[in-house]
Order: structure tokens, then sequence, then C-alpha cells
């Protein structure tokens, strides 16, 4: 994850926590937010996978994705999760979907935090930024509502 940001030049900070096992113990033990902690959804339909990336406090709502896609897209079981985020812990996966050459999607609420925290491929690791950061980091990332 280092050198995905570091190639992408943007200024991050690393947040060290207890161990955690979903977004919101994670938000709970960094003493952080979970409306600015983005956590990473696999999706997957016949065209490929899709990272949908929002809030750990919001819900995916896959209707509303679907309508903005045009795609039915659905959860990818946990053994595919496996597959494509073989560098990560499972559900530790970091936002920058387009790294491993999927199509990533962000739900826009993200864009008006200070600053966003997310999964840096284990459960014990953040990495923060200024909002401004995230969204050079998640510049090839479609936008839109569906959270």
């Amino acid at each position: 994850m280092d050198t995905c940001l570091r190639n992408a030049g943007v200024e991050f900070d690393v947040v060290r926590h207890p161990h955690s096992h979903s977004s919101t113990e994670t938000a709970a033990t960094a003493a952080i937010p979970g409306d600015r902690l983005a956590k990473t959804i696999l999706l997957e339909d016949e065209q490929g996978y899709v990272g949908a990336v929002l809030p750990s406090t919001h819900h995916l709502r896959l209707s509303e994705l679907w309508d903005h896609t045009g795609r039915r897209l659905s959860l990818a079981n946990e053994s595919d999760i496996r597959a494509v985020f073989k560098d990560c812990e499972l559900g530790a996966i970091p936002p920058v979907c387009t790294a491993y050459g999927m199509k990533t999607l962000m739900d826009d609420s993200l864009s008006t935090q200070p600053d966003i925290y997310f999964e840096a491929g284990d459960h014990e690791t953040l990495i923060h930024m200024r909002t401004e950061q995230f969204m050079r980091l998640m510049q090839q990332a479609e936008t839109g509502h569906f959270s």
C-alpha cells in the first residue's frame, strides 16, 4: 500500500490501532468518527469486479448502484475477495481498487469530510489523509450517491 500511495504522490499518515473485526470496531478502537472511515465492498457481475467505497457508517444501496451503473452487481463471495486482494487480510480492502485493475465507484458523501481514513490491507493499520489528497488518490474512481 505504501508504494501505491507514494507513486500517487499523496501525503498521508499511518495510524496503528488494536486489531479489529469490523469497520465499526475499527473506528472505535482508532478513536475516529465512523463517517470518516472509508470502507470498500467488492461487487461482481458477468462483466467483472467493481469496488464500491463508502463511509463505514453507511449501508450500500444496491438498487441505487444498479441505477447508477446500469449493471446488476452483487456482493462478491469470500473466496473471490481472497483471490483479488491477495496482499490484504480478508475484510481489510483498501479503496484504491484501480491499483488492482478494477473499476472503482466512490460515494460522493466522502468528499464532504475534512479528512479520510481507510484500511491499509490489515486489521491494525489505517491510512489517514486530508480529503483533497484522498480525492487525488481516487481521481480515477467514478462518483455517485449509492449509500
